[in-house]
């Protein structure tokens, strides 16, 4: 089973050889990384060059972060297609291989497990943790959602439903999830382990100002996808990530380096 990982950049000599080191190291060697890069100004495309476990890559400008995933679907031929931003990090070097065994053990469309939030300079530090549990499509209307970043689909699912809506700057994998889970019509499994470190400071994770477009933008997803009483889903959504800030107290993580 080959496993397509896409990553999208632009800008991120900071933290990129991080993220291509965490691909590299994985013990499942039948991986495609697909890098889109947004035509980025500083390092990044030299770092990316020279990265002997990226399959394929492309530097272009592009309509934001949807964008760029689309144009990395498009060109993935794996079996299977997951994320890894370009800030972020696999949890361990064998996570993929315990994905990919869920795959093959299980007829199932998607897996999905835990995420955890680290410092932006700091990834032993974890600020935010995200657990998840198994999937009920009945939850998305009292604000659950998986973690997308740990979300690992067939490439058929985005075959049959389409991919993201680029119109949205933030919040276009919300849009995504419940587009496709609604209708509980897929099959997914929950994987009850952490597959992702991601920083703070993200588009998604960043500035005040970035948060009310996050909020607006989730709106939009509801309402675009027929859910009725969109203001009290997001109401639920947002509530439902207090406990994920004292979680953080419970989580001991030993030291990760990529370097």
């Amino acid at each position: 089973m080959k496993i397509s990982i896409i990553t999208a950049t632009y800008n991120s000599e900071k933290n990129i050889t991080d993220c291509l080191a965490s691909v590299a190291m994985q013990s499942y060697k039948n991986i495609e990384h697909i890098v889109i890069d947004g035509g980025s100004s500083d390092k990044t495309q030299e770092i990316i060059k020279s990265a002997p476990s990226v399959s394929k890559y492309i530097s272009e400008p592009d309509k934001g972060l949807y964008d760029a995933l689309n144009k990395g679907i498009s060109l993935a031929t794996g079996d299977v297609i997951g994320f890894l931003h370009s800030d972020d990090i696999f949890s361990s070097s064998d996570i993929i291989q315990k994905i990919a065994d869920l795959f093959s053990k299980n007829n199932i469309h998607g897996f999905y497990g835990d995420l955890v939030f680290t410092s932006a300079v700091n990834q032993n530090q974890i600020v935010r943790s995200w657990k998840s549990k198994p999937f009920n499509h009945k939850n998305i209307k009292y604000g659950w959602m998986p973690a997308h970043p740990t979300l690992f689909l067939r490439k058929e699912i985005y075959e049959k439903y389409g991919m993201f809506d680029i119109s949205f700057k933030i919040a276009g994998d919300y849009d995504f999830m419940i587009r496709i889970m609604k209708a509980n019509q897929i099959n997914l499994a929950y994987l009850p382990e952490i597959v992702t470190n991601m920083r703070m400071g993200g588009v998604s994770t960043g500035s005040f100002n970035d948060l009310i477009t996050k909020s607006v933008e989730d709106m939009r997803a509801l309402k675009n996808n027929g859910f009725k009483f969109p203001f009290l889903i997001l109401a639920a959504k947002n509530l439902r990530k207090l406990p994920q800030l004292l979680k953080r107290k419970l989580i001991l993580k030993l030291p990760i380096n990529y370097d």
